[in-house]
């Protein structure tokens, strides 16, 4: 998958919640690529509430992701700033799709979403996320939390998916899209695009 992750044109530094609003459409199209992998990888998840929870499940996870990441490179207040723009985004942006397709308010979808995000960050906070990433148990908890959404044939094998295949392959991208997006440098276009046809 092939993800934007750098700022064009820019002739100011970036604030934490333009970054926010960036990564947030990122780790959108990250967790709906996360899910159609495991679909294509001949698991079961209906159209419907599965959906959503599968999404909700690794969007929860992948912002734990980038807020560990914000922890080492931002102030504390900064940090408060950038994730909760990036959850709000996130949210709004779940919430909107999920209201389109199963009815109710975006404002009950978006108050559920976050509800289970503050559950499942408390519960993260017992896991360690250091400057090299991850601890084996911080990726093993999406594993867990994967087993509460699959259906019973499913519930053994989603834990190697998520293990091995798309938690290593999110957590890359985020570090990636937050490490471009973080640079003061804006990328310069190439040489082809800044040509004026003339």
């Amino acid at each position: 998958m092939r993800i934007k992750s750098q700022w064009f044109k820019s002739d100011r530094e970036k604030t934490s919640k333009e970054i926010a609003g960036a990564l947030a459409f990122t780790i959108w199209r990250i967790a709906d690529n996360a899910l159609k992998n495991t679909r294509k990888a001949n698991f079961e998840i209906a159209i419907g509430s599965q959906y959503f929870l599968f999404l909700t499940e690794f969007l929860v996870f992948l912002i734990q992701v980038a807020d560990r990441i914000a922890y080492h490179q931002l102030t504390a207040e900064i940090r408060f700033e950038f994730t909760s723009v990036l959850a709000n985004r996130v949210a709004e942006t779940l919430a909107e799709n999920q209201s389109r397709l199963m009815g109710n308010s975006i404002a009950e979808h978006k108050q559920n979403f976050i509800d289970k995000l503050n559950q499942r960050a408390g519960e993260y906070a017992d896991f360690n996320y250091g400057i090299d990433g991850p601890e084996f148990a911080f990726t093993r908890y999406l594993a867990y939390c994967m087993r509460e959404v699959m259906d019973e044939k499913d519930v053994e094998w989603v834990i190697d998916q998520m293990m091995s295949i798309e938690a290593p392959g999110a957590i890359d991208m985020v570090e990636n899209t937050m490490r471009n997006l973080f640079e003061a440098e804006p990328r310069q276009p190439s040489a082809r695009k800044r040509m004026s046809g003339d």
